[in-house]
């Protein structure tokens, strides 16, 4: 991925503001390793929320193929990064999607693509699932949509209540998904071993 097409208006004005943050916390901004640290984190945050410039349904639609399949879809252990909201600190873990076309599917990659749009933006792990499920309902208008996601949250891990091992999990559900036989024969299905292959 060529990185300089990341970059975005305001790179340096951002890099400044860091500077500034350093400098509040204590630190000499001048000093060997911090010379160029402001701009390093500037150009990594706009990396990590390229969310905002990017189209999820867009996406979706740039590979939308007819075809005559009903049965579940399933893309699982999706990698998940994004920055919370609240402290800007990261949670990262793996989402698992599923959707059961109606006359159209969808490139497997542009459900991976989704999930990166949407996870590339600050956020709260709640609304990032429900944001996934509306965008593959409302773009491939299927019969039911079905988003889990499983990820732990650096804000809960290294300061706050410090619980090293707690997991996340949230998942949204629609159309034939509401019907707790297709919500169960999807979880049985994202957790099976997937490893012989």
């Amino acid at each position: 991925m060529n990185l300089n097409s990341e970059y975005r208006e305001g790179l340096d004005e951002l890099a400044s503001h860091y500077k500034s943050v350093l400098s509040l916390l204590g630190e000499d901004t001048e000093r060997e390793g911090l010379q160029k640290t402001p701009m390093r984190v500037a150009k990594a945050m706009q990396v990590l929320t390229r969310g905002y410039t990017q189209d999820p349904h867009k996406v979706l639609t740039d590979a939308l193929f007819k075809e005559d399949y009903n049965q579940m879809v399933i893309v699982k252990d999706i990698d998940v990064f994004s920055l919370c909201e609240h402290h800007m600190l990261p949670f990262y873990g793996k989402a698992h999607v599923a959707y059961i076309p109606n006359g159209y599917i969808t490139g497997l990659s542009k459900i991976a693509r989704v999930v990166d749009i949407f996870s590339h933006r600050l956020q709260v792990q709640e609304r990032l699932t429900q944001q996934i499920r509306e965008c593959i309902e409302q773009t491939l208008h299927p019969l039911g949509v079905m988003v889990v996601i499983e990820a732990k949250h650096m804000c809960m891990q290294m300061r706050g209540v410090e619980k090293l091992g707690s997991i996340t999990m949230t998942s949204d559900f629609s159309g034939a998904f509401e019907q707790a036989k297709t919500r169960q024969e999807f979880m049985n299905l994202i957790n099976s071993d997937s490893r012989k292959f």
